[in-house]
Order: structure tokens, then sequence, then C-alpha cells
């Protein structure tokens, strides 16, 4: 493994992943939008909040399985939609997708991969696909039809994307989604020839620069660059409706990501969608944006269990886990955590990072005094 060897905890994969790829690379994953407010605000509400530990609890046997639709997982959460997951490594996705399949928890494929889905369907597990409503959407219907077509459980709707990130990172590092080549990026590729070699070149050998694999002809061949695809993905041209469309064209599981308001989630669930991602985008979109767990409480209570409720953006830790499900949620999401592990190591990296989160939910779990992920409630939470 290498100098996975050394890797303890999420954070020393994530420096592994910084030292491995291109600076532009790194600080699209890693980064959140403008100031970087509410990237941080995540963090920070995590951090702040205090368990409560349990003692001469029979601890001996912890089980850290969950309930996820209906079907089991090893853990209370889900690997999140990353659109940068291949260039982090060769066809990242895939490497997400096997070491989720292997660790028996659901990985979700974005609409934006550079892993086409079906290749993606070939691995097994639990799949659900990520859907952006493109301009046409005629063309993101026949997209989620290819995805059920593929065998993908849940459709992920993400909706909050406004007018576009303002994402001065990308700008100063030269650095677009797809990948494209120019003198700042250039650069940065011949300061990292490790990934240079075994990212880029690969793809080069084996099709040309990396492309969204998923997007219809027209906006996969004919369009480079984020300015020009950013044009396909008009989001002032949606509405509830399209949650009634979707709802009629897709038989499995509904889940619209992006929701941090109650009345919103309440709407999402009257429109037919089965569960909600309190979700805000990772600190990448609107940085004025309160914490996903700030909001959580209030979420939770407006959708009265008619609904699953989901919580993304910001676990680092398992203890974090617990503190998303005490707080309400009903599993997690796990963005950069799990693309870290895959940025520093592929599969087996990304394999190495839930194994860390789920090492450091049993001890949490055992601290707490809940043997079961069903005990853990606002009970273990200090308040103050």
């Amino acid at each position: 493994m290498g100098r996975l060897d050394h890797c303890y905890n999420i954070a020393d994969l994530r420096e592994v992943a910084r030292k491995r790829l291109p600076r532009g690379v790194f600080q699209y994953l890693d980064l959140g939008t403008e100031d970087m407010v509410a990237l941080g605000n995540n963090r920070r509400f995590l951090q702040e909040t205090k368990l409560l530990n349990r003692v001469l609890v029979d601890v001996s046997k912890i089980d850290t399985s969950a309930s996820i639709f209906g079907a089991p997982a090893s853990l209370p959460m889900a690997v999140a939609p990353t659109g940068i997951a291949g260039l982090t490594w060769h066809e990242g996705e895939l490497e997400l997708a096997r070491a989720a399949a292997a660790a028996g928890v659901p990985f979700t494929l974005a609409t934006g991969s550079n892993t086409a889905m079906e290749k993606i369907a070939e691995v097994g597990g639990r799949r659900w696909f990520q859907l952006y409503m493109w301009r046409e959407k005629q063309l993101s219907y026949e997209l989620v039809k290819r995805a059920h077509a593929a065998g993908f459980e849940a459709l992920i709707w993400t909706v909050d994307i406004g007018l576009g990130a303002n994402r001065e990172h990308n700008k100063r590092n030269g650095f677009n989604t797809p990948y494209e080549a120019n003198l700042k990026s250039m650069i940065d590729m011949a300061l990292h020839p490790e990934w240079m070699l075994t990212v880029m070149a690969r793809y080069l050998l084996t099709g040309g620069m990396p492309r969204h694999e998923n997007y219809p002809p027209q906006y996969r061949d004919k369009m480079t660059g984020a300015a020009s695809q950013a044009k396909a993905l008009r989001a002032d041209a949606v509405s509830w409706d399209d949650v009634n469309r979707l709802r009629d064209i897709w038989p499995g599981k509904l889940i619209i990501k992006g929701i941090m308001r109650p009345d919103d989630a309440c709407m999402a669930i009257e429109r037919g969608a089965d569960g909600i991602v309190v979700s805000n985008h990772g600190g990448r979109n609107l940085d004025s944006a309160p914490s996903t767990l700030d909001v959580l409480p209030g979420i939770v209570k407006a959708v009265d269990k008619r609904a699953a409720v989901i919580v993304d953006s910001g676990v680092r830790r398992g203890s974090d886990l617990v503190k998303c499900l005490a707080l309400g949620a009903d599993f997690a999401l796990t963005g950069r955590a799990t693309l870290y592990g895959a940025a520093a190591g592929g599969q087996a990296g990304a394999a190495k990072a839930i194994a860390i989160l789920k090492d450091e939910l049993r001890r949490t779990m055992s601290y707490v005094g809940c043997p079961t992920i069903g005990e853990i409630n606002g009970d273990v939470l200090w308040r103050g």
C-alpha cells in the first residue's frame, strides 16, 4: 500500500492527495467558493458539537450496520456524487464504486463523471445516479431512463446550482471541468509528473482528454470547458413541476439534494420525493449559507418521518456520523472524505477512508453507550 500505510485518518489521506494532485485539481475538490464561509461553517458546527459518554453499558458487540431505503448497509452513509473523481485517479469513479461495493455502502455517480454509467453498472453493489437538469430537459429525461436501464436504484436530483458558483481559485489555477489544456494547467501537470503519467496520459492513450462521458454528444463532443458547458445547465428554467415529471419517469427512489429550508423539504415530499438531502453543496455554491447541521433539526421536524432525511457536507470523522444521526438524519453522504481516499490511492485509498470512518464510528458508539445505530439519538448530545 506504500503511502497509505501512514494514513491514520482522513486528514492524512487529504495530505497525500494534496501532494499528488495538480494544484487546480486538488483545490477544485478541496475548497469552497468565494471566502470559504459556508465551507468553514460546516466543519465548525461539527467540531463544536459535543457528545456525552455513557458508562457501564455492554459495548462488547458494536453493530454499525444501518437500513438505507429498506436495504442493508454496513454504515449509515453513502458515497456522495463527486464530479471530480475521474481526475483524481484514472476512472476514479470506478475506484470509488468498487470500494463502496466491497464495503457495503451505496455509491452515487455524478452526471459529470469521466466514466460511463454502464461501466459503473458492471461493478455491482448499490448504485445511485445524480442528475443535473440540462437546458434541453428531454435530454435529461433520456439520461434518467438510461440510468434506470443500467440498473441504478436511486436518482438524486441536485437542485442548488443557481446561476453557477464563483470559485475564484479555479480561475487563478486555469482549471476547468472537463479538463482543458492551457498554459497554467500544463505547468501544473508538469509539476506533478506522477499524476500526469498515471491519470492524464492514460486518458490520452485510451480515448483522448477526459470528458463528461454521460453527457449527450452535443454537450460532450461539441462543447469544451466549463463556460460553454455551463450554458447547457440553466437553473432558472426549473420548477417543482420537474419533480413531478421525474417521478413519472423514474420508478426507483427519488431524492432531492440541496434542501436547506423546511418548506422546501415538505414541498419535495408532497411532489413524490422518497428522500431529501440537507446540503449546502459542500460550501461550494452559496457562500453565505449556514451549515447543514444548523438547519437539519428544523427540517427533520417538518418532514416528520414522511421521507428519508439525509445530510451531507463536512463529515471527516466517524464521530461526525454519530452527530448527524443524533441531530435527526437517517444517514449521511460523504463527499470529500472518500474522494481524498480515492485521490491518495484509488480503490485501496477509498476503501481505507471508509474503513477509517467505520472504525471511528464503532469507537464513538462505544463511548456514547449505543451498541447499535438505532440507539443513537439526541440524548448523546451535550447541549450546554
